[in-house]
């Protein structure tokens, strides 16, 4: 499914957050938004979803207009994946993925063999099906990002967002968490806070900078040492990876180091 947002402009408490954003997101690509803490990210993903309402502009998915699906509607068509949050009970992991299949069901419909069925293929997509009846927060951080993949694979939804999902991740977990979200071949939008995993997965990356898009396009076309220097007020060295083909970035402290 492709994703369009045309001249949005989202506000929280009559203060412009987010202006005139437009992001074209074709079927099957993997979209990365990055810029600094603050420059509006999550802002954005949370107009795509619903969960701050935009002031203008528009959102369309294949062409229709999200305002005219119902919450039900839009979830059946869109997850939902961002920082792992507390839960007020302990859920097990299967209560946690079942709860993607609410968007299918009517109020007070039992869980049927069709949707345990869906739940165990999902864990066992992310690997934890030998896990289903453990309690979620007893899991470690990467276990419980994969719980909430697995929940957003039983929505079956075609567009995933992930907001900052690797956040507070060891690398392991962070590799681990991307590589399962590329392997599902839906059409992705994640807010990253990585700048060399943004590299690694994305098929085209915005850079937002105080609430505006500053620059799109491919890696290569936007990860550049003017850029990071201007956004991000970093420097640092830009190379190709031999082997993978990917942008690498290497940071240079600010202050000068001697080797001893």
């Amino acid at each position: 499914m492709t994703v369009l947002l045309d001249n949005l402009t989202t506000c929280i408490n009559q203060v412009p957050i987010t202006r005139h954003i437009s992001i074209d997101v074709q079927e099957g690509e993997f979209v990365g938004i990055i810029g600094p803490n603050g420059s509006g990210k999550s802002t954005i993903l949370k107009s795509i979803y619903r969960a701050l309402p935009h002031q203008s502009g528009n959102i369309s998915i294949d062409d229709r207009d999200i305002s005219s699906l119902s919450a039900r509607g839009l979830a059946k068509q869109m997850a939902v994946v961002s920082q792992e949050g507390a839960l007020s009970f302990d859920f097990t992991v299967e209560e946690m993925v079942l709860m993607g299949r609410a968007p299918h069901k009517k109020w007070f419909d039992l869980d049927s063999r069709s949707d345990k069925d869906i739940v165990d293929h999902a864990l066992m997509q992310v690997g934890l099906i030998d896990k289903r009846e453990r309690g979620f927060a007893t899991l470690s951080g990467g276990e419980k990002q994969r719980v909430l993949i697995a929940r957003a694979i039983s929505q079956q939804a075609k567009i995933l967002i992930l907001d900052e999902p690797t956040n507070h991740l060891d690398i392991h977990h962070q590799l681990q968490v991307m590589d399962l979200a590329k392997s599902l071949q839906l059409t992705v939008i994640a807010a990253l806070h990585d700048l060399n995993i943004a590299a690694t997965y994305c098929n085209r990356i915005y850079v937002v900078h105080d609430g505006q898009i500053v620059r799109f396009g491919t890696p290569k076309e936007v990860l550049t040492k003017e850029m990071l220097a201007t956004v991000f007020q970093v420097n640092a060295e830009i190379e190709r990876h031999a082997k993978t083909g990917h942008i690498r970035i290497t940071y240079l402290s600010a202050f000068p180091t001697r080797c001893v």
